[in-house]
């Protein structure tokens, strides 16, 4: 959960390219971000989860989920306590705060047409950003070691596994 502090930061192109990584996949690309993960991991068993806040409510996030492991801009979490911290967050932001979980396809991530089979879902395309946001989210990705309790395996062009020192 994520509240932007740049005004108009969303709708603005030149604006939402020049936030920060972590901000730019937190508020406003976080699809992407999903996206650019499942096209790394296509085998992982990540699924996209749609973040849908409830009526009169702000708050739309995507995210990752396998079981009880989740990924977004922060990075790898496990599902119980980031949904804690999510309605902790949105909650000091937006009292009574609430959500439902909803399945999406991953097209739906890049597909304006397909996301708009759900209501109330609406994302840019990734042609509609200024530049090209996949290889932004490339890049990120990069940020997020892989280990062997993520399990999706060894890609040398994407995220490299965690090697830790003895």
């Amino acid at each position: 959960m994520y509240k932007r502090r740049t005004p108009g930061a969303k709708r603005d192109p030149v604006k939402q390219w020049a936030l920060p990584d972590r901000v730019f996949f937190a508020a406003g690309a976080c699809h992407i971000l999903a996206y650019g993960f499942l096209e790394l991991y296509p085998d992982s068993g990540f699924e996209p989860k749609w973040i849908r806040p409830a009526p009169g409510h702000t708050g739309n996030h995507i995210v990752l989920v396998r079981n009880e492991l989740v990924f977004d801009y922060h990075g790898f979490s496990e599902w119980t306590r980031y949904w804690a911290h999510t309605m902790r967050r949105a909650n000091q932001w937006w009292p009574g705060w609430s959500a439902d979980i909803v399945s999406i396809p991953r097209q739906a991530l890049v597909s304006r047409s397909q996301a708009r089979e759900y209501e109330g879902l609406w994302m840019k395309e990734p042609h509609e950003f200024l530049f090209d946001p996949l290889a932004r989210a490339r890049r990120y990705l990069r940020r997020f070691p892989v280990t062997d309790r993520v399990g999706c395996g060894d890609r040398s062009e994407g995220v490299r596994p965690e090697r830790r020192q003895p």
